[in-house]
């Protein structure tokens, strides 16, 4: 029988409201331990055994609000260090499978908020993934990549209407992986239209 897998979690932050409440920050820092995890027994194929341990410590930064009436924002950053950090399979220090030590994201939108063009509104966003480790038992290196988007939408009397254009530069990139032979592509460049009405 296996023992229970333990956790450890420390997390700490700080958070600030800008601009007569129209804008939040925060900024936070979290350490994570797994112990007690289950891995393959390299020596008796099929069986597993229990000495694993994880840890995941990193930083977030949020940013989020409506600076001006109709300019909407979201931004974050989060710097991640996860790996093994003991275990009968693999090194400790390897980093763990599709977790980049940088990712961030914006967004932004301004939504017209009078006049005959009321509720007309335009988006754009910029994602930005660092490499990553595709594989813990054969580590090798899925490449970074920063794909953009954008959106047209409107939004007036219960009617609302969108498009979004994912990936708008047609870049190439790899969301993930499971092992060298199964590396997952980005979608490429498409439009998705939304259509709702609310009575």
């Amino acid at each position: 029988l296996f023992l229970e897998e333990t956790g450890y979690q420390f997390d700490a932050g700080v958070k600030t409201i800008l601009f007569d409440d129209r804008l939040s920050m925060t900024l936070a820092y979290y350490d994570l331990r797994r112990a007690n995890v289950v891995t393959q027994d390299l020596n008796n194929r099929g069986v597993q055994i229990q000495v694993g341990e994880q840890s995941s410590s990193g930083v977030e930064f949020d940013l989020i609000g409506e600076p001006l009436p109709g300019w909407n924002i979201i931004a974050n950053y989060a710097y991640t260090d996860a790996l093994i950090s003991q275990d009968n399979n693999f090194d400790a220090g390897t980093r763990l499978q599709n977790v980049p030590r940088h990712s961030a994201n914006l967004w932004t939108s301004y939504e017209i908020q009078s006049g005959a063009l009321e509720g007309l509104g335009l988006g754009a966003g910029i994602s930005f993934v660092g490499d990553r480790n595709g594989s813990t038992r054969r580590p090798f290196v899925v490449p970074a990549y920063t794909r953009t988007d954008a959106a047209i939408f409107y939004r007036r009397d219960g009617f609302n209407a969108q498009l979004n254009f994912e990936n708008l530069f047609d870049i190439r990139y790899f969301e993930g992986a499971r092992d060298q032979n199964r590396v997952n592509p980005g979608a490429p460049f498409s439009v998705v239209g939304t259509v709702s009405w609310e009575f």
